[in-house]
């Protein structure tokens, strides 16, 4: 197997939730000899440095100071996001009845709810700890099934292949238990996990997640399964290209946001000012002015990249027939008129040379004119 592709596929099972999908980020960018430096800090900076920060455990961005000025080069960008559509644990809501111990869950972002039904769950986030020097973040990972979230059976709820819809307040409990102990049991699990006390914990971030692996599948294993794809895989191919730059000419950035999939309105998403601030303190520190600044964001150039909809021949109603992208047949550039995906003609032109120079097809996908995108 290509080893890309064995270490994409190894990047998808680590990075399970967004918590961890930060961790895998930040631990292949100090391995590849990336700076950590705090937005609390001055920023010192030189000509081929590699950096990184991080916002609220989550977003990253990453850089390679190239050795052009950006004022007279300005940045090359590329960007995606890590967070995918999940359930979070309400660690308060534990409770046993009947010997079946559960927990309830919050939605968060779209995800297609009956596929979270029926499989083995393990459980990845954050905790708080109290320590003697203070609050500490701390990430984790369970690793293994301890929680399923189980359909009633066929003979009592035989409409079920009819379209039936989950309440997501009472069908979408995670059953952890069957021993119908009172307590609690995750913060014991994550405590031996991290080498710490359960009483230490003061506050959470806990996500479900599918144990299933990342596979390589099909008769001619021409496609990937996995959940996260969107936009894991879009993460793991800026983090490449980065790690992989060798003294750049322009100043290149990776930009890793977090809660796209619920709107990007926080500190550590796309509608913030993280971008913008790290920009100009990049410039401020190479010793340019704010108007030099505001001259290098003229002469950059951003790739947002996420997924697309390849064509799915069961649902060919559903695809515009013109624009119905294949798999494995190129990178796509989505277009709206309406501007619900930022490219145009112009701004298409750069990728477009981009993928002529590579000599990588590439195609492009418009939503149906009687769907909204």
């Amino acid at each position: 197997m290509n080893k890309h592709l064995t270490d994409f596929l190894s990047f998808l099972d680590r990075a399970n939730c967004r918590f961890t999908a930060s961790k895998q980020i930040t631990d292949r960018l100090t391995a590849a000899d990336f700076v950590e430096i705090s937005e609390a800090d001055s920023f010192k900076l030189k000509k081929g440095g590699k950096y990184f920060i991080r916002r609220m455990d989550t977003a990253v961005v990453a850089f390679v100071v190239g050795s052009k000025s950006p004022t007279e080069s300005g940045f090359k960008l590329a960007a995606s996001h890590i967070d995918s559509p999940s359930l979070k644990l309400k660690t308060k809501s534990f409770k046993c009845s009947s010997g079946v111990c559960r927990m309830g869950v919050e939605v968060y972002g779209g995800p297609i709810v009956h596929t979270w039904v029926d499989r083995e769950l393990s459980v990845s986030g954050r905790v708080i700890v109290k320590t003697a020097k203070g609050y500490e973040s701390r990430v984790f990972d369970l690793k293994r099934p301890i929680a399923m979230i189980p359909n009633a059976a066929i003979h009592m709820n035989r409409d079920i292949n009819k379209g039936f819809e989950y309440n997501k307040q009472t069908h979408l409990q995670a059953i952890l238990s069957v021993s119908g102990k009172d307590e609690n049991p995750l913060y014991a699990l994550i405590a031996k996990e991290l080498k710490i006390k359960a009483t230490d914990i003061v506050a959470d971030d806990m996500y479900l997640y599918d144990v299933a692996s990342a596979a390589n599948i099909g008769i001619d294993r021409d496609m990937i399964a996995c959940g996260r794809l969107d936009n894991l895989a879009m993460t793991h191919a800026i983090l490449q290209g980065l790690t992989a730059a060798n003294k750049p000419k322009h100043t290149s950035v990776a930009v890793f946001f977090d809660h796209e999939e619920i709107g990007s309105q926080t500190p550590q998403g796309a509608f913030s000012s993280l971008l913008s601030e790290l920009l100009e303190r990049i410039c401020l520190a190479l010793g340019c002015s704010r108007d030099d600044y505001f001259r290098a964001v003229h002469a950059s150039y951003l790739i947002s990249a996420d997924m697309a909809h390849a064509f799915h021949p069961s649902y060919a109603e559903k695809y515009d027939p013109d624009y119905s992208p294949r798999m494995n047949q190129g990178p796509v550039i989505k277009l709206n008129d309406n501007h619900r995906y930022a490219s145009t003609a112009q701004s298409s032109l750069p990728f477009i040379q981009l993928c002529d120079d590579a000599k990588v097809p590439y195609q492009s996908f418009l939503v149906r004119s009687d769907m909204p995108c």
